[in-house]
């Protein structure tokens, strides 16, 4: 009996961890990612855009699938906010 009671008390807290994890959404934006973004910004924390010809030449290296990422994640509103010159460019390139 106190077997299956630990049992099923591990299996309670991995679903609510799980469940917290993706709830959080920490860092889940195409736009957070360092390694996809960094190629549109002149400095390593990501604050000043690069010029309009070499932010054109990074999103046309992008693969369909990541465009149509950032441009999904530039439509939220919330996300948008602390993205903003870097939606407005990459709507003007793509949307």
């Amino acid at each position: 009996m106190t077997f299956k009671m630990l049992t099923m008390g591990a299996m309670a807290l991995t679903m609510m961890t799980g469940s917290a994890l993706a709830a959080s959404g920490g860092g889940t934006s195409a736009l957070d990612d360092p390694a996809k973004m960094s190629p549109f910004f002149t400095d390593a924390g990501m604050k000043t855009l690069r010029s309009e010809a070499d932010f054109k030449t990074a999103w046309m290296s992008m693969k369909p699938d990541e465009k149509k990422a950032v441009l999904k994640d530039c439509g939220d509103t919330t996300i948008n906010k602390s993205h903003a010159d870097f939606c407005a460019m990459a709507m003007k390139m793509g949307g």
